[in-house]
């Protein structure tokens, strides 16, 4: 078997992946009355798919992946108010600018410690959610910016207001999250991908055999970036606001408690991983919402000790299939 061959056939779709997909599609038909709470999950899910491209398959640490999420975020909120409310082209400018975004502070990740880069990602996100307090007259500082009103959702089918019930806004946020799957899952499964995890496992070897380590990190922590700031952008435009919470650690640190409990390496660990996270959050905040965070830690603890062998990709029986 060449190496082409063996490329394609680890490219191969799996039938898991189109259950899944299938699966993700019939929740807009089966389950209406929680299209909101869907469609939360789904943003979360497509941001921690971004955090895995530089995490689970770069070996890329980071504590301030928010601050992506946040720029696009206020990008398509600031672009709805002040320009036009198209959500189409709104989430290509939010994607446009927090691709550029990650493209210069990409710099700032290619040297030092897994220690180092946790510092300078976390400091990234504090200095934009500082700038974006201190700039108040544009992004309304604490207070937030409420009532981005977005225009009808034009499709090949016609044309979708975004309705009260979020049936709207959870289709537009499970199509943007299929694309960007598709995109990712063509990426890893590339020549670039397999590079990607040859600097994970050992930057120096990969270096020593002639890989442009440099080049390959800029170009996934871009990409990672843009699809981060895809997710924000979605969470502005479905919920008509946008605040400095966008830009707080909790969310970074969120989407990385995702990861740990659907697995990383796989891109599919942030699908799964916000599935459970979310539907944990809502059942367990409604029994004890004073110490949901208690429980969160009791089920952490637990996950870590009894599946810690399986945490990179707990669901790896899947993939022999």
């Amino acid at each position: 078997m060449t190496a082409a061959d063996g490329l394609k056939r680890n490219a191969r779709w799996r039938w898991w992946e189109f259950a899944l997909l299938v699966a993700l599609v019939l929740s807009w038909f089966v389950l209406p009355g929680q299209a909101l709470l869907l469609n939360e999950i789904a943003i979360l899910a497509l941001f921690a798919l971004s955090l895995d491209l530089i995490l689970g398959y770069s070996g890329i640490v980071s504590l301030g992946h928010a601050a992506f999420f946040g720029f696009g975020s206020y990008a398509a909120a600031l672009f709805a108010k002040l320009v036009m409310p198209d959500p189409w082209v709104g989430m290509l400018v939010a994607i446009a600018l927090s691709a550029l975004l990650g493209a210069v502070t990409s710099v700032l990740i290619l040297r030092g410690t897994d220690l180092t880069r946790l510092m300078v990602t976390l400091g990234v996100a504090s200095l934009l959610y500082e700038l974006a307090n201190k700039l108040d007259w544009l992004t309304g500082g604490a207070d937030g910016l409420p009532g981005i009103a977005m225009g009808p959702l034009v499709t090949p089918f016609g044309g979708f207001e975004f309705d009260i019930g979020g049936r709207t806004a959870y289709a537009y946020t499970l199509f943007v999250l299929i694309v960007c799957l598709a995109v990712g899952r063509r990426l890893v499964h590339s020549p670039f991908g397999y590079s990607l995890q040859a600097l994970r496992d050992n930057r120096l070897r990969a270096a020593s055999i002639g890989l442009a380590v440099n080049i390959r990190l800029v170009a996934v922590y871009t990409i990672a970036a843009a699809i981060a700031g895809a997710a924000g952008a979605l969470l502005a435009q479905t919920s008509g606001f946008a605040s400095l919470d966008v830009f707080d650690f909790h969310r970074s640190a969120e989407v990385l408690l995702v990861l740990v409990i659907g697995g990383t390496g796989y891109l599919y660990g942030g699908i799964f991983g916000a599935i459970v996270f979310k539907l944990l959050h809502d059942v367990v905040s409604a029994w004890t919402p004073q110490y949901w965070n208690f429980w969160l830690g009791v089920f952490l603890v637990v996950l870590v000790l009894v599946g810690r062998d399986r945490l990179t990709k707990p669901w790896t029986w899947w993939k022999r299939s």
